[in-house]
């Protein structure tokens, strides 16, 4: 939902949290293949690291500004972050780098904020508060090409986890206002170019679309309607580890400054969850569905078996490990059963478990599908292992 006390901001309620928590968790497992590390990084930084970084004089009027309370002079001044780049340089400058030790890659979910003009703001698609599937990718020179290639390897593998029919690969080239020196422009873009190239797919170039501090590879995903949107975005830069300094030592003993590969494959998760939302028609595919099992027990009497079928789906028999499962129980006044199973099927639970004086007896539940397909009589422990196999082809 959305309230007027904070325009732009989007307040999740517990099923959108659960759909936010499950892209969250597909990522951090999609990490730990691709070689990531998950850092927490703090929302607001004084005005000096903007001034270093170049959002203070290229980006200001998109930031907000913060005060403490007993600051009235500019040295108390604050900005919430629009990204997570410069505290990530932060993180890199705290020690000292081999090249040993290169690529770092660093992922980070912070919340982040930019103050949108309030006609742009759109539902889910453009706001002021927003949560990025975050990451920067510290290299060498000769890492660039592979680092880009595993980023659009990441991006295809998530998108065919998805089911999306087609995404774009778009090269945003130099702005007219931007950071560095021109040569090292062509350098990035060259690069971009080679890895786009190598991936066989066709691509299109966006001339004077890219950040003020780098070139970037921009995807814009077509959803089941046709409708494009920008989703995901690699970005190169030379200019951010310049002026922070950044550097590390190579193989002669002498000290280099390293590149950044800036690297979001969602993109904003709010947007890609309204992308998701039109894409699927609700009908939420099993693994990511906050709706993945309603229990309906025929009559009151068998209330407290259905509570213990739910329990049993949703954090397994003994019960001590986090839920892996969205099972609810259906608690609302007692209908005729085919219209609590319509009811059940409209709003898009996955499966609908039906239970009565058979299945308390056997410790079973009747089930079938939001389609209305009825796959019979089944034991929990197999329902779960159902449930197991359905989610495993994403590992």
């Amino acid at each position: 939902m959305i309230h007027p006390v904070s325009p732009g901001s989007i307040f999740m309620l517990p099923h959108g949290t659960r759909i936010v928590r499950k892209l969250q968790d597909f990522l951090r497992s999609e990490y730990a293949r691709y070689g990531y590390e998950e850092v927490m990084t703090p929302l607001i930084y004084k005005k000096d690291l903007w001034e270093t970084s170049g959002h203070w004089q290229n980006y200001k009027d998109d930031m907000y500004m913060v005060k403490g309370g007993d600051d009235d002079n500019e040295d108390g001044l604050f900005g919430l972050k629009p990204m997570n780049c410069p505290g990530h340089c932060l993180i890199f400058d705290s020690t000292p780098k081999s090249y040993r030790d290169l690529p770092i890659r660093l992922a980070d979910f912070s919340p982040l904020h930019r103050n949108e003009a309030s006609g742009a703001l759109s539902g889910l698609t453009r706001v002021r508060r927003f949560h990025q599937d975050d990451a920067h990718i510290f290299c060498t020179q000769q890492q660039i090409a592979p680092e880009i290639t595993s980023c659009l390897s990441f991006v295809d593998r998530v998108y065919k986890a998805f089911q999306f029919p087609h995404y774009d690969l778009t090269l945003s080239t130099r702005p007219e206002s931007f950071i560095g020196r021109v040569e090292e422009w062509n350098l990035a873009e060259r690069a971009l170019r080679e890895a786009l190239d190598a991936t066989g797919r066709p691509w299109t170039v966006k001339e004077g679309d890219g950040a003020f501090y780098g070139p970037k590879i921009d995807i814009m995903v077509k959803d089941s309607g046709g409708k494009s949107h920008q989703t995901a975005t690699i970005q190169l830069d030379f200019q951010l580890p310049q002026r922070f300094q950044l550097s590390y030592v190579d193989e002669q003993d002498q000290a280099q400054t390293p590149v950044i590969v800036h690297r979001a494959i969602l993109g904003s998760i709010e947007r890609m969850m309204a992308i998701l939302i039109e894409h699927t028609a609700g009908k939420w595919p099993f693994w990511l569905s906050p709706r993945q099992g309603v229990v309906i027990p025929i009559s009151t009497q068998f209330a407290d078996y259905a509570q213990k079928v739910a329990s049993e789906l949703s954090l397994g028999s003994n019960q001590t490990s986090e839920p892996h499962y969205f099972v609810d129980v259906d608690q609302s006044p007692r209908d005729r059963l085919n219209k609590m199973i319509r009811q059940a099927q409209l709003q898009q639970y996955n499966f609908i478990f039906v239970v009565g004086q058979k299945e308390m007896d056997e410790g079973t539940v009747n089930v079938r599908t939001r389609k209305g397909q009825v796959l019979g009589t089944m034991s929990v422990e197999s329902v779960r292992e159902m449930f197991g196999r359905m989610t495993a082809d994403l590992e």
